[in-house]
């Protein structure tokens, strides 16, 4: 049994854990046997003193060994996993996944719900009709194989420490420190088994880490972090400050990827899928460079492959495979109303966090993980930063199945557009690529 108050004394004053004081509180974590008010105090310790590389990889090494990890030995070739930090209106799972897939790279990845205005890529599958987010091993395994890339929810087992970890950080304001948030994320990752991860770190108002200094910061350590468990991970740096791409809502994203895959989606989103299905056919060792990967990419776009991969991925998981072709078998929405622009000139700005809000307000996001949602709900912009725009003129679509909360959602959705008399330059996508 460690001593919990000489560790909190330790790290109060500055100094490094060692590898048995960290593993022997993650096992008191995991086990319950260390109460709650300790590990609070020693998480806000950390929040004010910090930790070291060495201790950030030992907190994540010992948090994903603290429940099951997923053995894919059975699937052939390099697994490659993707992990956005999230955001507001980022599909890229459902268009990068069978992107990589087509291109012979095996995808075996584990997802989770939203929460907040931070949309789930389980959510979004779910609004496909019959869609399962559960499978067992077998069928996992099986759907990988077939379809060459399959998606589920995580389980309960997978890293357990980090979701109480989670749980109390939530609620103790120590939730913004950069080794607790890389392990976090790198625990569930390095547990899901895949040998490389290609890591989408936003940043801006629609993401938690505001500034790009601050992102860079996180893809950093977080490179590290798997660079030292024998993992090839790359971080892409990206813009969060206004929306990705034009649909917000889990049902309008799935039909946004699914017009990406066809070739016909919005700029800023292509773009971005491109650029992380290439490093992910580089990671995966289907293309001698990232440029390579790139070609690769846009071919399994332009020929329908990814496509394909699609369908096949949907109905393995018993989803209907139709929603490709025929939008009307997603569940309608009952209300829908325009956003009209307040003035005439530029789009100078739209807050990504507003927008996400304004979804949630529709009923798209859960304010608690026991929230259910509506999966019709959300907004479709017509309107992106650098746009000229006439008085009147609609901004944005916002649908929802509750008048009073089609009420809050414009009202929300209104404050996040500013103007401009002048053209603004358009926000840089890509902003900074950690190897």
């Amino acid at each position: 049994m460690i001593d919990m108050v000489s560790i909190i004394e330790k790290k109060k004053t500055g100094h490094a854990l060692s590898e048995e004081e960290i593993r022997g509180f993650v096992q008191g974590v995991t086990d319950g046997s260390i109460p709650d008010y300790q590990t609070s105090a020693l998480l806000m310790a950390i929040c004010f003193q910090g930790m070291d590389r060495q201790e950030t990889f030992t907190l994540t090494d010992a948090m994903l060994h603290s429940g099951q990890t997923m053995d894919l030995s059975e699937i052939k070739g390099i697994k490659v996993d993707k992990h956005s930090t999230g955001g507001v209106g980022d599909k890229t799972t459902l268009i990068v996944a069978p992107i990589a897939a087509a291109c012979g790279v095996p995808i075996a990845k584990m997802s989770g719900r939203g929460l907040g205005f931070t949309g789930g890529t389980i959510d979004k599958l779910e609004s496909i009709p019959g869609f399962r987010v559960q499978l067992s091993p077998e069928e996992f395994l099986q759907t990988v194989e077939t379809a060459g890339m399959s998606v589920v929810g995580q389980t309960q087992d997978v890293a357990p420490a980090d979701k109480k970890l989670y749980a109390l950080r939530d609620v103790t304001a120590t939730v913004n420190n950069i080794s607790l948030i890389s392990s976090s994320i790198m625990s569930k990752k390095l547990a899901s088994g895949s040998d490389a991860i290609v890591l989408d770190v936003k940043c801006g108002q629609g993401s938690f880490n505001k500034t790009q200094k601050a992102a860079e910061d996180l893809g950093r350590l977080m490179v590290d972090i798997g660079t030292d468990a024998g993992k090839k991970v790359v971080a892409v740096v990206t813009d969060m400050d206004q929306p990705l791409g034009n649909a917000v809502g889990n049902s309008l994203e799935v039909m946004e990827a699914i017009d990406t895959l066809k070739g016909k989606g919005p700029a800023d989103m292509t773009e971005l899928a491109l650029t992380l299905s290439g490093y992910m056919i580089y990671c995966g060792q289907k293309a001698a460079s990232p440029a390579e990967g790139r070609s690769k990419a846009e071919e399994a776009l332009s020929s329908g492959k990814a496509l394909e991969v699609f369908r096949k991925f949907v109905t393995m998981q018993g989803g209907d495979a139709s929603c490709a072709d025929d939008f009307g078998i997603f569940k309608q929405p009952l209300h829908k109303a325009e956003l009209k622009a307040a003035e005439s000139g530029y789009i100078a700005g739209i807050q990504a966090d507003s927008i996400g809000l304004a979804s949630q307000h529709l009923g798209a996001g859960r304010r608690t993980k026991e929230d259910s949602i509506d999966l019709s709900a959300g907004i479709l912009l017509k309107k992106k930063v650098g746009d000229p725009v006439a008085a009147g003129e609609t901004l944005a679509i916002l649908y929802s199945d509750s008048e009073e909360k089609l009420a809050n959602g414009l009202k929300e959705a209104g404050s996040a557009y500013t103007y401009a008399a002048e053209a603004p330059e358009r926000p840089v996508l890509i902003k900074e690529i950690i190897e």
